[in-house]
C-alpha cells in the first residue's frame, strides 16, 4: 500500500489532489497547514509527500528539510505559482524531487509525474542522464558539487523556464546548455547558439531577430534570426552581458511577451524559444555598474547554474583526459608523471585550456611514442611544479612511481634535473641530493622486483644473481612497502 500525504492550504486543491490520487489506488492523507504536517508526518510512514511551498503558518522550505531528516527515503513533489518558482528550485536543491506549478494546466503530466516518482527508482534517471552526457559530450566527473549541479540541471530542464549558466571562460557553458536542451522536451527541436560578445550590435540583432532586404548597409537579402529558426526549441545566449542596452531591451521583450520585428521591419512576429543565457562575470555586479538591466538578469536567472573551475574538479582530470583523447581516436595515453602535473596545475584556462593541451601533446607525440611524457606538454605547466613556500624556489618533483617501465622513470628523472640546471632561479641543492638517494633506491626495488619475477620469487636466488644479500635485498622490498 503506496500512502501519499498533501498539504496545501486552498481547500479545492487538496481535496481535487485527494479525490485524483485515491481513484488510482493511493491511501492519501490530507492537510492544509505546517500544524497539520507535523501532526501526520508521525502518524505513519508516507512514500510521496506533495508539498505547497506557501503556508500560513510555516514555511514550506522548513517542512522539507524536517521531512528529509525525518523520512529521507520519501520523495516529494513542491507546488508553487510562477512567482515562487525560484523557491521551488530552492527545494529542489535541498532534496525535492520535482515541483508543479499551480494552477494545474495538464493533469496528464502531473499523473505522469507521480507515477514515476513512485514507480521508478534513481537508476533510471542516473542511466538518463549519463545517456544525455555522452551524447552532448558532458563529462560529469566524481566530485559531489558537479554532480548535484548536473542533477539540477536535469529536473528543471523539462520545465519551460529560462536558465542562467555562470562560470569562468572555458569551464564548458555551452556543453551544459546543450545537456539542458536535450534532456527538455524541446530535444527535437533546433538549439542554436549565439556568441553576443562576437558580433557588432547591428550585427547580433540581425542574428537574433533577421532583418529585411535593404535593412542596412550589405543587406541584400532578407534574412531569417534564430528567434525564427529556432521556435520551439532552445536558445544559448553566450557572454550575453556583452550585449549592449539597446538589445537587452529587445531581448527582454521576446522573455517577457514572446514578440520581436526583424530589423527594419514593422510586423511583429512570435516565437516559442527557451532562453539559456551564459556570462563569466557577475551579472549582478553588472546591474550595479549599470551595465546589465535588472529586470532583464530577472528574466533570465529563473534558475543559475554555476559552473566550477577545473581547479576545483582536479580529480576529474583523468577522466577528461581519457574522454578528449577518446574523442581525437588516439591510441595514445598519458604518463603517469605528465598526469600529475596537469593535476597540479591552475587552469586558467579551464576545459578549453585542457582540450588544447591534449590537442597539442597527441600532434607532437603521434608516430613517436605509445605515452604522452612531460616533454609534450607546455613549458607553462612544467614551470607551474614551481611551489614556492618561501621567499626561495623549491621544486616539487612530480616524478613516475610506477616502476612498470624503468625506461620511462629514467627518462623523466633525467628531463626534470635538467630543467632544474637550466632553471634561472634558485634550487635547493639538498632536494636535489635527495632525489639522487630516491633514483637510487627506485633502480634498486626496479631489479630487485624483475628478478623476483624471473626466479619466480625466490629471495635468495635473486640476492645471489644480483650480487647482493638478502638483507639488502629485504632493504629495498621494504622500501616499496613504505613508497
Amino acid at each position: 500500500m503506496i500512502n501519499i500525504l498533501i498539504i496545501d492550504d486552498e481547500p479545492e486543491v487538496g481535496h481535487f489532489l485527494s479525490y485524483l490520487l485515491s481513484s488510482k489506488g493511493y491511501t492519501v492523507s490530507l492537510g492544509g497547514s505546517g500544524k497539520d504536517f507535523y501532526q501526520l508526518i508521525r502518524e505513519r510512514v508516507y512514500h510521496l509527500v506533495l508539498l505547497d511551498i506557501r503556508l500560513p503558518d510555516a514555511n514550506g522550505l522548513d517542512i522539507l528539510k524536517e521531512l528529509k531528516k525525518t523520512c529521507p527515503g520519501c520523495k516529494s513533489i513542491v507546488m508553487t505559482g510562477y512567482s515562487t518558482i525560484k523557491t521551488a528550485v530552492d527545494a529542489i536543491k535541498l532534496g525535492a524531487n520535482d515541483y508543479i506549478e499551480k494552477p494545474f494546466e495538464d493533469i496528464d503530466e502531473l499523473e505522469s509525474l507521480i507515477d514515476r516518482l513512485l514507480h521508478h527508482n534513481q537508476s533510471v534517471n542516473d542511466s538518463e542522464i549519463h545517456r544525455i552526457a555522452k551524447q552532448t559530450g558532458l563529462v560529469i566527473g566524481s566530485g559531489k558539487e558537479m554532480q548535484h549541479l548536473i542533477m539540477l540541471a536535469y529536473k528543471i530542464a523539462k520545465k519551460n523556464i529560462n536558465v542562467l549558466i555562470e562560470g569562468e571562460t572555458g569551464t564548458g557553458k555551452e556543453v551544459l546548455a546543450h545537456f539542458v536542451h536535450q534532456a527538455s522536451l524541446r530535444s527535437d527541436y533546433p538549439f542554436l547558439a549565439v556568441n553576443c560578445g562576437s558580433l557588432s550590435e547591428s550585427l547580433l540583432e540581425s542574428e537574433l531577430f533577421g532583418h529585411e532586404k535593404g535593412a542596412f548597409t550589405g543587406a541584400i537579402k532578407e534574412r531569417k534570426g534564430i528567434f525564427e529558426i529556432a521556435n520551439k526549441g532552445t536558445i544559448f545566449l553566450d557572454e550575453i552581458a556583452e550585449a549592449s542596452l539597446s538589445t537587452q531591451v529587445k531581448l527582454l521583450r521576446v522573455l517577457e511577451t514572446g514578440e520581436y520585428m526583424r530589423v527594419g521591419d514593422e510586423a511583429v512576429r512570435r516565437t516559442n524559444t527557451r532562453i539559456v543565457a551564459a556570462s563569466h562575470v557577475d551579472l549582478a555586479g553588472a546591474v550595479e555598474q549599470k551595465m546589465f538591466r535588472e529586470d532583464l538578469l530577472y528574466r533570465l536567472e529563473v534558475v543559475k547554474l554555476t559552473i566550477p573551475p577545473l581547479r576545483d574538479r582536479k580529480q576529474d582530470i583523468p577522466e577528461l583526459l581519457a574522454y578528449f583523447l577518446k574523442k581525437q581516436q588516439s591510441q595514445l595515453h598519458f604518463s603517469e608523471e605528465a598526469e600529475n602535473l596537469l593535476q597540479h596545475y591552475q587552469w586558467p584556462g579551464n576545459i578549453r585550456e585542457l582540450v588544447n593541451v591534449v590537442k597539442r601533446a597527441t600532434a607532437l607525440a603521434e608516430g613517436e611514442t605509445r605515452m604522452i611524457t612531460s616533454e609534450y606538454l607546455p613549458d607553462k605547466l612544467r614551470a607551474a611544479s614551481y611551489d614556492r613556500t618561501s621567499s626561495r624556489a623549491s621544486i616539487i618533483p612530480a616524478l613516475r612511481k610506477s616502476e612498470k617501465d624503468l625506461q620511462f622513470y629514467l627518462e623523466d628523472w633525467v628531463k626534470h634535473i635538467h630543467q632544474l640546471w637550466a632553471a634561472e632561479q634558485d634550487v635547493g641543492l639538498d632536494e636535489i641530493i635527495q632525489q639522487v638517494k630516491e633514483l637510487e633506491v627506485r633502480i634498486g626495488r626496479a631489479f630487485v622486483t624483475k628478478m623476483l619475477k624471473e626466479t619466480m620469487g625466490n629471495r635468495k636466488e635473486a640476492a645471489e644473481r644480483l650480487q647482493i644479500t638478502t638483507r639488502q635485498l629485504r632493504y629495498f622490498l621494504n622500501e616499496k612497502k613504505g613508497g
